[in-house]
């Protein structure tokens, strides 16, 4: 692979894994904390940020793989992306329809018992940071 898309495939993986790490880890947590946020307020706020997060974390994944078309990385890279891509499109497409149709709920007022499945986009976030890490890990190593 030349070096120059072995870099560009350095750099989005990075920029991704600096993303989720920034809100998953940094924001969302934090913005419960701050003056005058009530629970339903947060949860508005933290509809807006995670769609436009999962919008910009898809157009990365995107990114990425046609990089690896372009330039393909080693096998461990490959499986490493391909990972991350599941995870992500298991968070998009089927938990957090359910965690906004939660959420909504929960604006409007409605008193409903902890849920299961915030907990499930936690650990896959967790998990996907894990393999967003040791792909650009990877990718360092293989262009050494």
């Amino acid at each position: 692979m030349n070096s120059f898309a072995a870099l560009v495939q350095e750099a989005g993986t990075f920029l991704w894994l600096g993303m989720v790490l920034a809100i998953s880890f940094l924001e969302a947590p934090l913005k419960f904390r701050a003056e005058g946020i009530t629970v339903p307020l947060g949860l508005g706020i933290g509809r807006l940020v995670f769609r436009a997060l999962n919008r910009v974390e898809l157009a990365l994944a995107l990114f990425a793989a046609a990089a690896a078309a372009v330039a393909p990385p080693g096998g461990w890279a490959i499986a490493l992306l391909a990972v991350a891509g599941v995870i992500l499109l298991v968070q998009v497409f089927v938990l957090r329809p359910k965690l906004d149709r939660r959420a909504l709920q929960i604006i409007a007022g409605a008193p409903l018992p902890r849920s299961r499945g915030h907990l499930t986009y936690v650990g896959l976030e967790v998990g996907k940071v894990l393999v967003l890490a040791a792909l650009g890990t990877v990718l360092v190593l293989e262009r050494l």
